[in-house]
């Protein structure tokens, strides 16, 4: 009798372990497939980023030349493009 009970107790722990394994299987594989996700958006953000920032650049070595375009990149200018 005592065995049984200790065996019922023991496997009713084993049920519990392995349905928590799987629940938190599955929260890991939503969670990768979201990063991954967020991942390729940040990436796609920061090729835009990066693009314009070289847009940018190529207009201010532009304005060096062609000073008439000066007063209407004033207000994109910063510290870093002045110098």
């Amino acid at each position: 009798m005592k065995y049984e009970t200790t065996n019922t107790v023991l496997t009713f722990i084993l049920g519990v372990l392995v349905l928590l394994g799987v629940i938190f299987a599955l929260k890991t594989i939503n969670r990768t497939r979201e990063l991954r996700s967020l991942t390729s958006q940040a990436m796609t953000a920061n090729t835009g980023l990066i693009r314009e920032q070289a847009f940018f650049n190529d207009c201010f070595e532009y304005s060096k030349t062609h000073p008439d375009i000066s007063r209407i990149l004033q207000p994109f200018e910063t510290k870093s493009a002045s110098h």
